[in-house]
């Protein structure tokens, strides 16, 4: 399987430039690595991008991370290996992801106050660039049909 075309970032290198400046905001923000990528590889699930599943659960691995947490993302909710900071993450990863699946407010207050209860302002903030950010990277991957293994890099 190949991708439909080259990725749009290498296309036009100018887009890095965008991308480079918001991951050096992520990493300010003090959100630990592996909660990036559990946010970002729940997100890929939800959004069927191939490539950055594949990217996300590459990374956790190296981090360290147990095959009973990386294969548990999916099921996050019945799965008893993460913390509730995790969970609230999570939770807030999915409702963002999916704005226009719910018929009330996309991202209902009770999400959002348990997430803003377990993060202080800045770490919340990479929260929701975090989300924002593999959002956009699915929609370019998934559009372009971006074939698992391939990376950005």
């Amino acid at each position: 399987m190949s991708a439909r075309m080259t990725n749009p970032a290498t296309i036009l290198p100018q887009s890095l430039k965008g991308v480079g400046s918001l991951l050096g905001a992520l990493e300010d923000s003090g959100l630990p690595l592996v909660l990036r990528e559990l946010i970002s590889l729940r997100v890929s699930q939800i959004n069927g991008c191939a490539a950055c599943v594949y990217g996300h659960v590459d990374t956790l691995r190296k981090e360290g991370e147990s095959e009973d947490r990386i294969n548990t993302v999916v099921v996050w909710r019945e799965s008893p290996f993460f913390t509730d900071s995790e969970r609230a993450a999570l939770n807030l990863a999915e409702a963002a992801t999916r704005l226009a699946d719910s018929r009330a407010t996309a991202v209902p207050d009770e999400i959002w106050d348990n997430a803003a209860d377990h993060f202080d302002e800045k770490a919340l903030a990479g929260v929701v660039l975090q989300i924002a950010l593999i959002n956009f990277f699915n929609r370019i991957n998934v559009t372009i049909q971006e074939p698992a293994g391939t990376t950005w890099s």
